[in-house]
């Protein structure tokens, strides 16, 4: 692609971010190399961005995720209905809880989890986070809060193909790091979008997780993130996969 000069380092990382093969037209080499175009001009192109995964590893990883995922699903059926019994029985309205969050390439889709929260108190931007004395959350939601079992209807989202397993979790578009939104905070919280959001993931495992009440919160979390993607591995995925059984109750859960 061409931009002015000015806006070349925002359109690089915009191509990061997206996870795509990118190259811009720099006028300004024309005299030390050639880039000859499907139109016949002649410009000099720079490499600026590539996709973490090629196809062959975005389709392992993709395999990978259904071979988990739909015997899980089918596993865990007893379980889905159990919670969506409670859920309903205590709390009156809907079982599931959508939100709008930012997935591969910047693109937007609906993230489900078990309600925990009262509709009326539902936060559908998430620019508040759930504190340990919170009164949105309902006494049910308490309880699968802290074991993380309302995450579970995620793995429908890997099914359908906006999630994997493992990777960088999905952000609500009005996160907020202290006083500030997540990507206000460093212009790198783009280049976590280059790769799948997981329903775990490095930082998850690390013990980042919880209330993004400072700055700090959202950076350790994002320089996981940015390693996972630079160091994807199947055992990697396998190793964190593992390790997130003994995150699954955890202290900042709530």
């Amino acid at each position: 692609m061409s931009s002015s000069p000015e806006k070349r380092e925002n359109w690089s990382l915009y191509l990061k971010g997206i996870g795509c093969n990118g190259e811009m037209l720099v006028p300004e080499l024309h005299a030390i190399g050639q880039l000859h175009a499907a139109d016949g001009t002649t410009m000099v192109g720079v490499p600026v961005s590539a996709g973490p995964l090629n196809i062959r590893a975005r389709v392992l990883k993709r395999s990978f995720d259904l071979l988990l995922t739909v015997p899980t699903i089918i596993a865990l059926t007893p379980v889905f209905i159990l919670i969506a019994i409670a859920i309903k029985v205590t709390d009156p309205g809907p079982v599931l809880f959508r939100q709008r969050r930012m997935g591969r390439g910047n693109r937007l889709f609906n993230v489900y989890k078990f309600r925990s929260m009262r509709v009326e108190a539902s936060d559908h931007t998430g620019a508040r986070s759930a504190s340990r004395d919170d009164d949105r959350i309902t006494p049910i939601g308490r309880i699968i809060r802290k074991t993380s079992l309302d995450e579970l209807p995620q793995l429908f989202n890997v099914l359908e193909g906006d999630m994997s397993l493992v990777g960088p979790r999905p952000h609500a578009l009005g996160s907020l790091a202290g006083d500030e939104l997540f990507w206000h905070v460093d212009r790198r919280y783009w280049l976590r979008h280059a790769i799948k959001p997981g329903i775990t993931g490095l930082a998850q495992v690390r013990g980042f997780r919880g209330a993004t009440d400072h700055r700090d919160d959202l950076m350790q979390r994002l320089v996981c993130d940015l390693e996972y993607a630079a160091d994807w591995s199947i055992l990697g995925d396998l190793i964190i996969l593992a390790r997130t059984v003994a995150v699954l109750v955890h202290k900042k859960a709530y």
